[in-house]
């Protein structure tokens, strides 16, 4: 019975001793840093010095990775020391089943509980997707085809079944994505970052709504939507975007025909070949501001904040016309003679002392 006690006393201190080193060893493993070493140069550049590899390192969690998993190619790749100390660290942390998919950023000092917090905070690493102002509602749909990083589901797809995807109500898509830089992770879908445009026209939309100026000719946040894009089109340097706003309107005020040619290429679709010909100003078309009153039917672009901005608080002035000067400014004029009178100069490539005069006859 005595030898029975001694050998079950040994065992008790064995025991102890080995969960006292384990605890020792998992108390190490909590505080030994990442460190990524230095690579080699590569062998076709044999004279090239050793140099230190970027201090990150990017892992991959695909979705459906199992924690054990996980921790076996984390030790595989030398970022921890023990599989099972990483598993018994998720489980401490109560995040064994909330590591999420995505692709992260590991850098020299992180430790294993930096690791698995990030893991499970699902922090991965973000894309730049950009939506441009001034392009269409299909070009925008079109330009995300080309991100490597995207998961693409409205391949092939109408723009009715687009907007059924995305969750535009209107009867047109045209104009309801807002155009900006949206960060992604990898395997996003091409929808939901149409999605995020969507709702964020909305809000800004509402927001500019809110702020706009007295006595305008614009009845509903659609009407400035359609105006806001015209102004982007039209628009070369930003800084005009509140005077071209003004001359439109002042013309809407006045009842006059806006007559400006984005909106008459917006209707011509497939058929405008980079020219437009006096005949193309006189065709019938719900778009062809030469010929319609007051607005088309609806936006022909994506028109960002500032162009939303201007068309609800539009500069001050006397102005009805402009032309282009070629450079991408504009000239404003009060009369349409000055009008002729600029475009004689500035399209014609005649002269007329006219603008001289009127220039420096403004403040």
């Amino acid at each position: 019975m005595r030898a029975f006690f001694a050998g079950l006393l040994s065992l008790i201190l064995v025991g102890v001793a080995v969960s006292g080193v384990l605890l020792l060893e998992y108390q190490r493993f909590l505080q030994t840093p990442i460190e990524l070493v230095a690579e080699p140069a590569p062998d076709s550049e044999p004279d090239v010095e050793l140099t230190q590899r970027p201090d990150q390192r990017i892992v991959e969690i695909p979705p459906g990775m199992r924690l054990r998993d996980l921790a076996a190619r984390l030790a595989d790749d030398g970022l921890i020391s023990d599989p099972y100390f990483f598993i018994a660290l998720a489980y401490q942390e109560r995040l064994q089943n909330k590591i999420k998919a995505g692709e992260y950023a590991l850098v020299n000092g992180m430790r294993p509980l930096d690791l698995i917090t990030m893991f499970a905070s699902g922090r991965s690493i973000q894309y730049p997707v950009t939506l441009i102002e001034g392009r269409r509602f299909r070009d925008a749909v079109d330009s995300l085809a080309s991100q490597e990083v995207l998961k693409l589901e409205l391949a092939g797809l109408s723009d009715a079944e687009v907007m059924q995807r995305v969750g535009i109500e209107d009867e047109h898509p045209e104009g309801w994505l807002f155009p900006d830089t949206y960060l992604v992770a990898r395997e996003s879908t091409d929808i939901a970052v149409l999605k995020r445009a969507h709702e964020r026209m909305k809000q800004v939309l509402s927001e500019e709504w809110d702020q706009r100026a007295d006595d305008l000719p614009i009845e509903t946040p659609y009407e400035a939507l359609i105006l806001a894009s015209i102004i982007e089109k039209e628009t070369g340097l930003a800084e005009e975007r509140p005077d071209i706003a003004g001359v439109f309107v002042r013309r809407l005020q006045r009842g006059m025909r806006l007559q400006t040619d984005p909106t008459v290429i917006y209707g011509m679709g497939d058929d405008y070949d980079g020219n437009i010909r006096r005949e193309d100003l006189r065709r019938a078309t719900p778009y062809n501001t030469y010929v319609i009153d007051g607005l088309p039917p609806t936006p022909i672009a994506l028109p960002g904040r500032e162009a939303i901005h201007a068309a609800l608080n539009p500069a001050e002035g006397d102005a009805l016309y402009f032309v282009s000067r070629g450079d991408g400014s504009h000239h404003f004029s009060a009369t349409l003679k000055e009008h002729n009178c600029a475009v004689r100069q500035y399209q014609l490539g005649g002269r007329c002392d006219m603008i001289k005069e009127t220039v420096e006859e403004r403040p």
